[in-house]
């Protein structure tokens, strides 16, 4: 039996033994169990005493990520070494953030002369120095998908503040109704275009593009249109053809994947709507999140324990769900960046030899502000046969002046973490009701939906406030945790082939519904078409 098997092995025992779920026992033997739990790095406090890891699993669970490799797969990403083998690539987006060693050192050199760039051309937009057909630009779209969609949205919705320099807007989905939502809130003669593909060529990406710049040009002209538009891409010949002019498009490299892709040119629009200070400190808080991943032992590694907490529910606990829940309505676009983040980079099959995974792999990810979560899907997590594992993030300090509110905020954020934890046993909701004066026969009935298993774990995680540097340390915590998962299940968080299939599969079916014919499909797929294009004519 090799290391890495052996130490699979131990952690399987631990969650075999009786009351390997149970996490109230674990309280009640260790009064200062939470400060023995939790760990602050990088301005952020991350709690995981409200999970079943012991000791013992958690000696466990860094013995199996010294077998696995976790830092040594740690080290090598930052050194620059092909760490997405499939696709024979670095994965060097810590380079955009601030410099690493080895072949990382030159990445970074090229991550600051495009940046240079960036702070550039946005400070000359915010000076009204560029502007548009109708003088300073007000707003910015940005055009992308995926990751050039969903962490940029997301830090944008987080972090706007009433006077930043302009508006932001994103536009993703190639369903035209996302487009006409957005379109009456936008003048095309003070709006700037970014459009986010790399490769230019990106289906979604390109329809909307060519929408947004017929309706430029129906308005402005198709010269003083042209000058409306910026690209984040390194297809040089694919952004000319479109007619965007060199000095206007912002590349950024095969070693930058797309979710990880927010702090290279992709972030084009933060920069410019927040203020390139703000922008900076972003980058700034990932970069302290950074040295401290690089440098921690793993027992005080906030990405290192948070990704153990992971492989213990799911591997050991067999918890394939989490829902994230922060309980601050400006990171409401949180759950769905890290949908990508985590589900895509961690739904994997395959080791990165091709082999099939021993285990399962990444969780189904969720979720959705809190207090709002509490009246939806909080009931299937609270009382559903299987628990949730949660992530409960918290902001002490709101940028606004009602204390009422966030107090009450924070109280529910809190509650909902401890009843997870503690549940309510019977005997106390059958007191509770004896003294409410139900009687005995109704007290019988209601009893069994009255009761809260309890037991079920949560992390939470506590920012001091939300600003750009704080956002930028969390954001690079889930980062860094999906390389350590990745390296402790032996798959490639880095490449996404699971998104290619349908991309392929897409194009002959495009060609069939503007064809108006079916062609040779499966029986569903060509009934489905066939229904399509008689209701098209109806």
């Amino acid at each position: 039996m090799t290391e890495p098997e052996r130490a699979w092995a131990e952690l399987a025992a631990l969650a075999a033994a009786p009351g390997a779920a149970a996490i109230r026992p674990l309280f009640a033997a260790d009064p200062a169990r939470f400060a023995r739990f939790h760990r602050e790095a990088a301005g952020l406090l991350l709690d995981i005493s409200k999970t079943a890891i012991s000791e013992a699993v958690l000696q466990a669970l860094l013995a199996l990520a010294r077998a696995a490799g976790g830092e040594a797969a740690r080290d090598a990403m930052a050194r620059g070494e092909v760490v997405n083998v499939t696709e024979r690539r670095a994965a060097l987006h810590m380079a955009l953030r601030g410099p690493l060693p080895g072949a990382g050192a030159a990445a970074h050199d090229e991550a600051m002369a495009v940046l240079a760039r960036m702070r550039a051309f946005t400070e000359e937009v915010q000076a009204g120095r560029i502007g548009g057909a109708g003088g300073r630009f007000t707003d910015v779209l940005n055009i992308g998908i995926g990751g050039s969609d969903l962490g940029p949205a997301m830090v944008a919705r987080a972090l706007a503040r009433p006077g930043d320099p302009l508006r932001a807007h994103y536009l993703a989905n190639v369903d035209a109704h996302a487009w006409e939502a957005i379109r009456p809130g936008l003048n095309p003669a003070t709006t700037l275009v970014l459009v986010a593909s790399k490769t230019f060529t990106t289906q979604e990406t390109m329809a909307n593009a060519r929408l947004v710049r017929g309706w430029m040009e129906a308005a402005l002209g198709a010269e003083a249109a042209a000058a409306q538009f910026a690209a984040l891409s390194t297809n040089l010949a694919a952004t000319a053809a479109f007619g965007i002019a060199e000095d206007r498009v912002f590349p950024f490299r095969d070693w930058v994947g797309g979710r990880f892709s927010l702090w290279s040119a992709i972030g084009l629009s933060l920069a410019l709507s927040l203020g390139w200070d703000r922008f900076a400190a972003l980058l700034e808080g990932a970069r302290a999140m950074d040295a401290h991943f690089l440098a921690a032992p793993p027992a005080d590694n906030l990405p290192i324990l948070l990704a153990l907490t992971e492989v213990w529910h799911v591997n050991g606990l067999g918890l394939d769900r989490r829902a994230v829940l922060p309980y601050d309505e400006r990171l409401a676009r949180l759950p769905a960046h890290l949908q990508q983040l985590e589900m895509e980079s961690l739904g994997k099959g395959v080791t990165l030899a091709g082999a099939p995974v021993a285990r399962a792999t990444g969780p189904v990810v969720f979720g959705e502000p809190g207090t709002n979560a509490q009246h939806s899907f909080m009931q299937l997590v609270h009382q559903g046969p299987r628990p949730v594992p949660v992530d409960f993030i918290l902001v002490a300090r709101p940028d606004h002046g009602h204390a009422g509110n966030h107090r009450i905020l924070l109280a529910h954020g809190l509650a909902q973490a401890e009843a997870l934890l503690m549940g309510r046993e019977a005997a106390a909701v059958e007191a509770e009701m004896r003294a409410a004066g139900l009687p005995e026969a109704e007290i019988a009935r209601l009893l069994p939906h009255r009761v809260f298993p309890g037991d079920r774990p949560s992390v939470t995680i506590l920012l001091p406030r939300l600003d750009a540097r704080h956002l930028g340390a969390l954001i690079a915590l889930y980062e860094h945790k999906v390389a350590v998962l990745g390296a402790l299940w032996g798959i490639n968080p880095f490449d996404q082939w699971g998104v290619e299939l349908g991309k392929v599969m897409a194009g002959p079916l495009l060609r069939a519904l503007e064809g108006g014919h079916v062609g040779a499909h499966d029986s569903s797929t060509a009934g489905l078409m066939e229904a399509l294009l008689r209701l098209q004519t109806e």
